[in-house]
């Protein structure tokens, strides 16, 4: 008869435990738990982040979302570390040129079927591009970075140059022209931070028409470094060892390293991504003037390349209803405009970019508002090998063009020679 008891005891005490949670984050009672992931780093971003989970949880008892802070540092290697060690978070945050090897991998599940009608037609279908890999799309893009040029305005009205605007930017021509009539006397009338240079060189390239990655009907990619991919490089080769108008020291930097010498009146422009504002209104000092200015336009425009952030779902979630529900109130266009100021970049939906908030003259919001229409998915957004063709390749190659050590030829050979022995690996 004890041994019955016993034996009963602790059969309950198993099935307690068994209704607690299936493994996958539902409870006995029905409540779901989801991780979700953020890459939010500037406080404001992470406060209206946290803000978001909480009204959640507090609308939706039965889903609870918990908040884990992630980094952008190193971020692709520990995604890929919790994929393969099955302990991947069920919202990821990530951008959108980080997403082809998950994509392809089978680590992120396909949104296609999943999204709410309200969300896919609020975001343009050039920003879908971003996050489509074959037929399905593997993340929500939600927030973009143009690049801009910020100017010292105190400086650009003394000198008297034409100030431009979303609708009548400088030429690239025009461009170079008015960065040397800025410069002398030890002052440069622009600073290029290219620590990073083949994303910067690539996305502007796309004003002129360039395109280097050219898909053939095979499929398979292949780079051509043709007149249209040349004039942005060649403009800031020209800058920097011709004109003497691009301070030659920054080309190795990252763009906050920029920021002393351009509070100290050494440089009139730095091109820099859109959030670097918030930097900037932050740090500049008292009475200095600055001002936002859009990038120069080539014979496309102001059309431009970004890598729009994005939110996925893990492929191995076991509640992809519930996460892709936790996405769509999280950007609603109210709660979109609420991230993009904690985050100083724009919105991709269309309702929430019409927010006036992001109108203002203030901070130059009203500039970069002006310029999404013209925001492309990056070139080498869908291109498998692009990372090592980048790290290996281009990134060398470009930083040894800018600082004048090898000519626009050998650029270009080596661009197009190596980067396709490297791609062809990929292509098989």
């Amino acid at each position: 008869m004890r041994n019955k008891v016993v034996g009963a005891l602790v059969l309950a005490v198993a099935l307690v435990l068994a209704g607690c949670t299936d493994g996958g984050g539902a409870f006995g009672d029905g409540r779901v738990t989801l991780r979700f992931q953020s890459l939010a780093w500037q406080e404001e971003s992470v406060e209206v982040n946290q803000e978001l989970v909480k009204e959640w949880n507090a609308s939706h008892p039965d889903v609870k979302v918990e908040y884990v802070q992630g980094s952008w540092d190193g971020v692709h290697d520990q995604l890929l570390t919790s994929f393969e060690g099955g302990e991947a978070p069920d919202i990821i945050h990530d951008a959108s040129d980080d997403l082809a090897d998950f994509a392809y991998g089978g680590y992120l599940a396909d949104l296609t079927d999943l999204l709410p009608a309200r969300l896919r037609s609020d975001i343009p279908q050039r920003s879908w591009d971003a996050a489509t890999f074959g037929d399905g799309v593997y993340g929500v893009p939600f927030l973009q970075e143009p690049r801009v040029l910020i100017a010292n305005a105190t400086w650009l009205e003394e000198s008297g140059v034409r100030v431009p605007t979303p609708e009548q930017p400088w030429t690239w021509p025009e461009f170079r022209q008015i960065t040397d009539q800025l410069s002398g006397d030890g002052t440069y009338g622009v600073a290029w931070p290219l620590k990073e240079p083949v994303s910067a060189s690539l996305n502007l390239s796309l004003s002129t028409g360039g395109q280097l990655f050219h898909r053939g009907t095979d499929g398979k990619v292949t780079i051509r470094f043709e007149g249209a991919d040349q004039v942005v490089p060649r403009t800031i080769h020209d800058q920097a060892n011709t004109d003497r108008s691009a301070s030659p020291t920054t080309l190795g930097s990252g763009g906050s390293d920029t920021l002393p010498g351009f509070f100290g009146g050494r440089y009139a422009m730095v091109p820099l991504g859109f959030s670097y504002r918030q930097q900037i209104a932050q740090q500049a000092p008292k009475g200095f003037r600055w001002q936002v200015l859009p990038a120069p336009a080539g014979a496309d425009g102001l059309t431009q390349g970004v890598s729009p952030q994005t939110l996925s779902v893990a492929e191995d979630s076991p509640h992809k209803k519930e996460a892709v529900a936790f996405l769509d109130f999280l950007l609603r266009p109210r709660n979109m405009v609420r991230l993009a100021l904690g985050d100083w970049m724009l919105p991709t939906g269309t309702q929430a970019l019409k927010d006036p908030a992001l109108h203002t003259a203030r901070d130059g919001w009203a500039t970069g508002t002006a310029l999404a229409a013209h925001l492309r998915p990056a070139p080498a957004q869908s291109v498998r090998g692009y990372p090592e063709w980048k790290d290996k390749v281009a990134t060398p190659a470009f930083q040894e063009y800018y600082s004048g050590a090898i000519g626009l030829g050998e650029l270009r050979e080596r661009l197009e020679k190596d980067g396709n022995l490297v791609l062809a690996r990929y292509q098989r």
